[in-house]
């Protein structure tokens, strides 16, 4: 049982490692990486958010979110606004480049998941979604 636990460990890394290079390279055209266009997707669906809960959202510490946010500003993707409501705390919005370039970034992204999931059928890909939604579920539970 220790070895499985491990090979899960291992399988793990080996996916979430190889995802994020296959995502560098076919997201660079667009100069994003496997770390930024989740921003991008997020703020798609949630519009006019803080960069507090973007940050809650996608998982990440503030200032990993804060440097990638002022990257995405820089590139043309964001607007950064000061919130009426308090002073200190900014809403982000999509520019035409950043709405322009969603359907091609998720165009790569589908890509990747048909790449990933080519040999499941159905019934495993639910499985698998599944299985890993608990997963999640339980490793968010831990107290550290």
């Amino acid at each position: 049982m220790k070895e499985d636990i491990m090979h899960l460990i291992k399988l793990n890394n080996k996916i979430f490692r190889t995802t994020q290079v296959y995502l560098d390279k076919v997201l660079k055209e667009y100069e994003l990486s496997s770390g930024s266009y989740p921003y991008l997707l997020t703020l798609m669906e949630n519009e006019g958010i803080s960069q507090n809960k973007i940050s809650k959202e996608l998982g990440h510490d503030k200032a990993m979110s804060a440097r990638t946010i002022t990257k995405l500003i820089k590139l043309g993707y964001f607007n950064r606004k000061e919130d009426e409501d308090d002073s200190r705390a900014y809403k982000l919005y999509l520019t035409e480049k950043g709405k322009d370039v969603i359907p091609k970034v998720i165009d790569k992204v589908r890509k990747l998941i048909d790449i990933i999931t080519r040999d499941l059928n159905e019934e495993e890909k639910i499985t698998t979604m599944d299985s890993l939604d608990k997963i999640l579920k339980n490793i968010k539970n831990i107290e550290i």
